[in-house]
């Protein structure tokens, strides 16, 4: 039971709930009621931790009820290893978006800022929701819940050319969720055996077989979905223009949470029900996560616009993530998941220190108008240093931890990818060295004020610098916690590619010595005939 007994199901609404009531109040009682309502969710989230012992694995804080019987769908809720540092994640992040929304008032969301904050709040419901679903169909709906705010977000709070950007993210979105649609109804009816019930629960479609006929196309509908939505190449036309025109609350939640759900969806959905497609698509899904490591690193060099540095980057860091999962091995795995709570950290963190270098630049972004603070502002420069180092996996930042787990997973049977993915180790030098010595040591623009960092900057990036820096300097905080759940996520992909487990507690698939299944964890299938039936 979890040390503050709330329901999954209360926990995950709480953000929107507190955004209606905040309709019903006056703006500036709104603001700081999204404020509290945000460190509280934070708060929870530390008790989670807390009360999740290392080496542990299963399915906690279970919320597990009938929501469309006639369907086999049920409202199914539950927390992992796998999820927990994502929740975790998603809570720090959501905390430092609304500290700055809610305290500076210059932001365009305080044209509207109840029901900016509104938005703000069901779009945390929704992230968190996806992250906690147990159900496919649950899992469907959050996914396809999180573009409803996020529209409203860009469109009406956004810059420049937000009408265009919103337009071109609301169809790359959408017809990704479609194709998400469709393979979780075809995934429900084909796995159903004959005479039995439907269900998308997803512990009950692990045991189910499918051919890997049937498997491949639902797994590429699933795939478009999720590497949209991350984005990776080829699937990142929306990314420039949304990355321009949202608001920097937005964007940070945009790049660094929203993308990891994307990427999630692979060990939660893909690999433990789909795992002869996963085998059969390894290359095509590395190929793609090579792409889009060089293509990323190459043009995040050539930006002159900071917010597309880091987000071509984030491209980058993305395909590392993909390269983990697919190499199918548990050290990559562990990385991938490593990686999806440092970079989300480091990325937000880029972006708060990028909108404090703009309000020192006469509010542009190009980095040709900034520089020349570094020696009046030194705790900005400080602050940018660290976060710079991480972003460059350096020695001592989590980032490195992630990044060598990735490479070891890689460098065991899928030794040229992980060649070609370190090259762009040395790319990323090159652009955030480049990105640091023209916003810090540049010859000053025409607009350039020489000022030290504001309060409410330093309330939003300083916790994200100090968990990025403990969790350099103590990475077995979330590796322990999240080694058994991730390892098994990949189990019967990884036997069927060939590969061997690092796990050391229990055996892949969640089966434990004595043959019980470990809750949470997919079952160990029965072999099944080239047709899909199911062999004794």
């Amino acid at each position: 039971m979890p040390v503050l007994d709330i329901p999954l199901s209360i926990f995950i609404v709480i953000p929107f709930a507190v955004g209606l009531v905040g309709l019903l109040l006056p703006a500036k009682a709104a603001r700081w009621l999204a404020l509290v309502a945000a460190a509280a969710t934070f708060a929870y989230v530390i008790f989670m931790i807390a009360d999740f012992a290392p080496g542990g694995s299963g399915l906690r804080y279970v919320t597990d009820e009938p929501w469309i019987p006639a369907l086999g769908i049920r409202f199914s809720l539950g927390v992992d290893g796998l999820s927990l540092f994502l929740v975790a994640l998603t809570a720090l992040l959501w905390l430092a978006a609304t500290v700055v929304a809610a305290l500076r008032p210059a932001d365009r969301a305080f044209e509207r800022p109840r029901l900016f904050f509104l938005h703000l709040g069901l779009a945390e419901t929704a992230v968190l929701g996806a992250f906690v679903a147990q159900d496919l169909a649950l899992f469907v709906v959050f996914f396809d819940l999180m573009l409803i705010p996020f529209y409203f977000l860009i469109g009406q709070w956004g810059t420049r050319e937000r009408v265009a950007a919103t337009t071109t993210f609301v169809i790359y979105t959408l017809v990704g969720s479609l194709l998400m649609l469709a393979a979780a109804v075809a995934l429900g009816v084909l796995s159903t055996p004959e005479g039995g019930r439907i269900s998308f629960a997803l512990p009950e479609l692990a045991q189910r077989t499918l051919s890997e006929g049937a498997q491949i196309p639902i797994f590429l509908a699933f795939a478009a979905a999720f590497l949209v939505k991350a984005p990776l190449f080829p699937f990142h036309g929306w990314l420039p223009a949304a990355y321009r025109a949202a608001p920097l609350p937005v964007l940070v939640l945009l790049s660094a949470v929203l993308s990891k759900v994307g990427v999630y969806g692979f060990l939660r959905v893909v690999l433990p029900i789909l795992p002869d497609a996963a085998v059969a698509l390894q290359e095509l899904m590395l190929v793609i996560a090579v792409f889009s490591i060089l293509y990323g690193s190459i043009l995040a060099f050539s930006q002159d616009d900071a917010r597309l540095v880091v987000g071509y980057s984030s491209i980058a860091q993305l395909g590392f993530i993909v390269l983990g999962i697919f190499a199918l091995d548990d050290k990559g795995a562990q990385g991938a998941v490593f990686q999806m709570v440092t970079h989300g950290l480091v990325a937000a963190a880029l972006f708060l220190i990028i909108g404090a270098l703009a309000g020192r630049a006469g509010g542009s972004e190009s980095l040709a108008r900034m520089g020349g603070i570094a020696m009046r502002a030194p705790v900005l420069a400080a602050v940018f240093l660290i976060v710079s180092l991480a972003t460059l996996a350096m020695p001592g930042s989590p980032n490195f931890v992630g990044e060598l787990l990735i490479l070891f997973g890689a460098f065991e049977d899928k030794i040229v990818y992980g060649l070609v993915a370190s090259v762009a180790v040395g790319l990323a030098a090159v652009y955030m060295i480049r990105f640091f010595q023209q916003a810090m040591h540049h010859r000053a623009g025409p607009e350039v004020a020489s000022r030290e960092i504001g309060r409410v900057d330093l309330a939003g990036i300083v916790p994200l610098v100090v968990v990025i820096l403990g969790l350099g300097v103590y990475p077995q905080l979330v590796l322990a916690r999240t080694d058994r759940d991730t390892t098994a996520r990949i189990g019967e992909a990884r036997e069927l590619a060939g590969g061997t487990s690092d796990a050391q507690a229990s055996p892949p698939g969640g089966v434990t010595p004595g043959g019980a299944t470990v809750p949470g964890e997919p079952p160990v299938r029965s072999p099944s005939r080239p047709g899909g039936e199911q062999l004794p």
